[in-house]
């Protein structure tokens, strides 16, 4: 056995400290704490970052998809759907969709905001799964003519309830004798939808495709087309094909580049997140170190006497390194539990804080999501505890070798 039943004995004797040695005991119970807090908080800290990406990325590729294409020019498409066709038989890709979107004034009764109206097939709609979701309790048999889909968070500012009109000003109007004229049109709203991002339900307007032409003036054009990949990974290649297949014909980009700034910071906070937390388990390390050391010289005359009665320098060191790995152990398995039980219950955590507080703690309208969202990624959470672990048995190995190198004959001089 690595340990023997005598070093394990010992080792549990002194991890009980007896009252004049309450001070030791106070920091191996703050090294303790300090272990178990550091690795709860970088997990819950690191879940709610790959959560927060993850929603954000879904809702985002849910509303709008992995690769798409425009007009350089600024012109419509006008062979979209042969278009369409051709782009929708290249390999992994799932749904290809046209679309018009531009922004407008929306104005109902004396409210009136900024809005991006997008123009979209009911079908369309239907086939992806966050917009589908968005729409459920909107009755899309009426989604047609001079009907149109309003973001709910858009109309609760408005004051627009189901069945009313509100009229969209366009700036790229009419060119008449007299100058420019708005385009200026009144839609009937039959419902709101809600796909859990600020910015969408605060801002975006759903009409149908052809409303949209009509009201633009692009005849049978399109300003954009979506595609949708069944796999994010085949992402370069089909985004290549497509530029191959159209040449100059039409602008590729992809989800990526339309939202670089924004993962890129994530990703950065991430990253800093990460460091700065781990210092924390650091810290208590080096705790256990200052508790160890204290141990050692307080244990000074029981050192001697065990090594005047046979035990070797490897068994005095085994003991104090069991010690000090029993507090990093501990401290990581708890941290471990405590940060995996806050991650399952992060949301009625957080609605109890907010009840106890009385405030907002998660601003839809600062953190772009509804929810506080949790992704555990249980290889993160591996390194985490591996980390902890490490740091922790490399904090006893000092004080378990200055407890081997005690000198037994001075430690009983001056007893």
């Amino acid at each position: 056995m690595l340990f023997s039943k005598f070093e394990r004995l010992v080792a549990k004797r002194y991890l009980r400290a007896k009252r004049k040695e309450g001070f030791i005991s106070v920091i191996t119970g703050f090294a303790f704490t300090g272990i178990a807090l550091g690795v709860a908080t970088l997990i819950i800290v690191m879940s709610v970052m790959n959560g927060f990406r993850q929603e954000l990325l879904s809702r985002i590729l849910g509303i709008n998809g992995h690769i798409g294409i425009m007009s350089p020019s600024g012109f419509p498409f006008n062979n979209y759907e042969q278009a369409i066709k051709d782009i929708a038989e290249f390999e992994h890709v799932k749904i290809v969709m046209p679309m018009i979107e531009n922004q407008l004034l929306v104005s109902a009764g004396k409210a009136a905001e900024g809005g991006m109206v997008r123009g979209l097939n009911k079908e369309d709609i239907m086939k992806k799964d966050v917009l589908r979701k968005a729409v459920a309790n909107v009755n899309m048999d009426e989604f047609y003519g001079n009907s149109v889909i309003m973001g709910y968070r858009m109309a609760q500012k408005m004051g627009v309830v189901i069945g009313d009109e509100i009229t969209l000003i366009s700036p790229n109007g009419k060119v008449t004798a007299f100058g420019t004229v708005p385009r200026m049109k009144s839609y009937r709203v039959i419902g709101t939808f809600n796909a859990g991002m600020f910015e969408y339900d605060a801002n975006f307007i759903f009409m149908p495709l052809d409303t949209a032409q009509t009201y633009f003036g692009m005849k049978n054009g399109v300003t954009h087309i979506d595609v949708t990949l069944d796999d994010e990974k085949y992402l370069t290649p089909v985004r290549r094909t497509i530029e191959e297949s159209i040449g100059g014909a039409g602008y590729v980009y992809d989800w990526k580049q339309s939202n670089s700034a924004f993962f890129n910071a994530i990703e950065v906070e991430r990253n800093v997140m990460f460091i700065i937390l781990t210092l924390i388990i650091l810290v208590a390390a080096f705790n256990i170190i200052t508790g160890l050391i204290m141990l050692v010289k307080d244990k000074g005359r029981d050192i001697a006497v065990l090594r005047t009665m046979g035990a070797t320098k490897g068994m005095i060191m085994r003991i104090f390194f069991m010690d000090g790995a029993f507090i990093g152990f501990v401290g990581t398995a708890l941290g471990l539990v405590l940060g995996l039980l806050f991650c399952d219950n992060i949301e009625a955590i957080r609605q109890f804080l907010q009840q106890l507080a009385g405030r907002d703690l998660f601003s839809a309208e600062i953190y772009f999501l509804s929810q506080l969202p949790a992704k555990v990624d249980y290889l993160e959470v591996s390194v985490v505890v591996g980390i902890s672990l490490l740091l922790s048995f490399l904090a006893t190995l000092y004080p378990a070798y200055r407890a081997a190198k005690f000198d037994p004959v001075e430690a009983l001089r001056y007893e």
